[in-house]
């Protein structure tokens, strides 16, 4: 590793592996009724506002969080995550 502490020199085969990153806006935890009473325009509240954080997981593991916004390279309206914290992950390095 080189001694600026960036990393291996040469990049591992795994670092083409692609991976899904789930982002999870919010939850909800409404009864069974109330789901089955929803339909076209129903609205299902979460808990967590607007403005609120955004979590990204890769399977269940947290790995960072951020906030929502629109994508600069990409159709209008299309979403993006802009990293606002990166999650110490256990055997990082």
């Amino acid at each position: 590793m080189p001694e600026d502490g960036s990393g291996p020199s040469q990049e591992s085969p795994f670092t083409q592996v692609p991976v899904e990153v789930a982002v999870c806006v919010g939850r909800a935890r409404p009864k069974v009724r109330d789901l089955l009473r929803l339909g076209p325009g129903g609205v299902l509240p979460l808990d967590r506002g607007v403005d609120d954080a955004v979590e990204l997981y890769v399977g269940d593991r947290l790995i960072a969080r951020g906030e929502l916004v629109e994508a600069e390279d990409g159709p209008a309206g299309q979403l993006a995550v802009r990293l606002t914290e990166i999650v110490a992950l256990e055997g990082r390095t």
